[in-house]
């Protein structure tokens, strides 16, 4: 069976990712981030709420199942979909997780890459890691990379992308026979090495590619250059996927490169924060939903920690389809953060994830009409102006309270 399928393409493109099982997935898409395979705050039961079935690629990371169960009692139970109860999701394993599994390139070695874990250091060798692969059954795989920050000198770059060709080399002579695998590719913020390393991994025999290095201290005005030294020299056929770029101008950004799946962390930082987003999904890309009395927040998103919210007994989105907001007001939610219920973190996590996933299809159904780049160009510049306009009421709302204060001082004298 073929993976992956292009629909329409020049550089931005959409496509289809067949997992099996008559499960596809419309591209670009997001990769719902998980801590064991379930997502962080969304129980089972509350998964179906999502939209369907563009919430059905979960991202996991093999190195969390070193803490609990171990890999061969998963494999006993019949993989990861058996462990989870989720035999009709596509599950894609990655060895860095930008929450939990941080890359570590000072502790990094010949032998393999080293992560920051709550279970502190470790490092992962290929044969380990491939061992782990086979026991959890992923559809999708990616091999070990040597991710490096962008200050690393160029010769710790070089050195990057020789261990990760190697280690991809040793993955494939292992051979799992579970999956499809994608191949790492790294480079820091060279030009030279990261074509270097794509070129090399697109002469091996992978499914599909698994960029890595991104959100790793480069600058977002250099992303563009790198991301088009990478995808230029892979063939259109096979899917690309980024670890790295969270924040709507980013996916755009990587979109715009030819990127095709793309990790959520930035939902669970949210989330964690108690931010809902409320940016527009305007299909022309247009953010015009700017409140200038949006406290808490600004024109993207809102804070529901905010006293603001306390007896507020509307939805986070008139709009909203989601369970959340269909069910629950911005004032229950602020209840349950105030008095630390894992609740609010449930219903905000399911917003949050639902918007998202409506980004992405409003990005696709610009892609399908040829309008992305035009759709692209509102949506960054309408953003802009609002952030514009945030910092003005701010400045204007400190310059009252300055005056207030004033007179305040003036009537107690």
């Amino acid at each position: 069976m073929k993976l992956f399928s292009v629909k329409k393409a020049w550089r931005v493109r959409v496509g289809a990712l067949e997992l099996g099982g008559g499960l596809s997935i419309e591209t670009p898409a997001l990769l719902i981030s998980t801590r064991k395979g379930l997502p962080h705050f969304i129980p089972p039961d509350l998964l179906p709420s999502l939209p369907s079935p563009d919430s059905h690629l979960l991202q996991v990371s093999p190195i969390h199942f070193l803490e609990g169960l171990s890999p061969a009692t998963i494999a006993k139970i019949g993989g990861i979909h058996k462990l989870v109860g989720l035999n009709e999701y596509g599950i894609a394993a990655v060895a860095r997780d930008s929450i939990h599994s941080l890359p570590e390139c000072k502790g990094a070695t010949k032998f393999g890459p080293t992560f920051e874990t709550p279970c502190g250091r470790l490092l992962i060798k290929p044969k380990d890691y491939v061992e782990m692969i086979s026991c959890l059954r992923p559809n999708i795989w990616a091999t070990l990379a040597d991710e490096v920050p962008a200050w690393v000198s160029d010769k710790r770059n070089k050195t990057s992308v020789d261990r990760t060709l190697r280690w991809l080399d040793d993955c494939l002579a292992l051979n799992p026979a579970v999956g499809s695998v994608f191949g790492a590719i790294v480079g820091g913020p060279s030009l030279d090495e990261r074509k270097r390393c794509a070129e090399e991994v697109a002469k091996r025999n992978v499914a599909g590619y698994w960029i890595g290095g991104f959100g790793l201290g480069e600058a977002i005005d250099e992303r563009p250059a790198l991301l088009h030294a990478i995808v230029d020299v892979l063939p259109d056929a096979k899917p690309r996927m980024i670890c790295g770029l969270g924040l709507p101008e980013e996916i755009l950004q990587g979109i715009a490169a030819g990127i095709d799946l793309f990790d959520s962390t930035y939902i669970y930082t949210l989330t964690l924060g108690g931010f809902a987003l409320t940016f527009s999904l305007d299909k022309n890309g247009n953010q015009d939903n700017f409140q200038s009395n949006q406290m808490g927040g600004d024109c993207t998103k809102i804070n529901l920690r905010a006293t603001v919210y306390r007896k507020d007994m509307t939805p986070i989105l008139g709009d909203c389809t989601c369970h959340t907001c269909q069910n629950y007001t911005k004032a229950y939610i602020n209840h349950l953060y105030n008095v630390h219920e894992m609740l609010a973190q449930t219903l905000l996590e399911i917003h949050n994830t639902h918007h998202y996933l409506m980004f992405f299809r409003v990005i696709r159904e610009a892609v399908q009409e040829g309008r992305f780049e035009e759709y692209r160009q509102t949506f960054i510049e309408s953003r802009r102006e609002h952030y514009e306009r945030v910092d003005t009421v701010s400045v204007s709302e400190s310059a009252e309270m300055d005056v207030d204060d004033k007179l305040s001082q003036v009537v107690l004298k």
